[in-house]
Parts: structure tokens; sequence; C-alpha cells
């Protein structure tokens, strides 16, 4: 058996380049204005729109707390108080729940003066039988307003957003 011949070597030839070139400096500084252009109005945009995302998220956050409390009182059998503290942007629910609201936001509470636990604050009792002394927040951003009212028969809540100021 005969050895096979070996084969010549090959020579590959790179494909002529037609038509490709790189970018010019000129048009990467171009991209990288365009680019900063936008970020500057997507930021200026999104400045409403962390407002509104504070303003839903503190509403929701005491309207649940609000709602937590009567539940409290109808577990307990005993009479429970949502306190709001407007100048010092505070409440207090049930058991010893509390939390602050942005500084960004404006605070206006309607309640009942004869459950207010002292001046400058407010309060909404809640009665073991799921009635309240009813009331009313609104907290505002803007030209945006999450209301909460709390009804003074049956205890319930009810809370979303509206675009007027009160």
């Amino acid at each position: 058996m005969e050895a096979a011949a070996p084969r010549p070597p090959r020579h590959h030839r790179a494909a002529p380049r037609t038509g490709a070139r790189g970018l010019s400096l000129l048009e990467m500084l171009l991209v990288v204005a365009l680019i900063a252009v936008i970020g500057l109005i997507t930021a200026s945009g999104m400045r409403g729109g962390i407002d509104g995302m504070r303003l839903r998220n503190a509403g929701k956050e005491m309207a649940n707390q609000l709602r937590y409390t009567r539940t409290q009182a109808i577990a307990t059998g005993e009479q429970q108080r949502f306190v709001v503290d407007p100048k010092a942007r505070t409440w207090t629910a049930a058991n010893g729940r509390h939390g602050t609201l942005p500084a960004t936001l404006e605070v206006q509470v309607s309640a009942a003066r004869e459950v207010a636990p002292g001046p400058g604050q407010a309060a909404i009792a809640f009665y073991p039988d799921g009635g309240a002394s009813g009331g009313r927040i609104a907290l505002s951003a803007r030209d945006a307003v999450w209301d909460i009212q709390v009804g003074w028969i049956t205890g319930e809540v009810r809370s979303g957003m509206r675009r007027d100021r009160p």
C-alpha cells in the first residue's frame, strides 16, 4: 500500500472589503448627545410620575391601615382609633402600627373633634359593631388628590385618586 501524496497547502484569501468602515468621532458624539437629551427629557417627565407614585403608595397604605384598625375593633370588641398628625406628617393605627407621610404631600383631615387625642391631631374611631366616627383624609400632590373616606354608619373605608385639589 502506497502512502497518499501530501496535499499542497491551501492559501486562503480574504475577501476584499467593500464599503466597510467604522464610525467617525463626529457620529459618536452625535449619538452620545442624543442619548443625553432623551435622558433629560425622560427625567423631567418622571418628576410628576414619582410624586404621583408617592401619593398612590401613601394613600393606599393609609386606607389599608384604616381597614386594619376597623378589623381590630371588630375582632377585639374594643374601640380603636386611627390618629393623624398633619403637621408632623405621621399616623398611628391599632396595635401601635405607625408611619410617616412624604414631605411632598399635603395632608387635610376632617374628623370628629370628640375622638381627637390632642390639639393639632385628628382621629377616626372604629367601634366593635363595625361603625366609625367617620371622616375624610385628603393627600395631595400638585393637581392630584388621593381621597380616603370613612363612613360613619358602616365604617367602610373607600379611597381613590382624583385630579383636582380639595
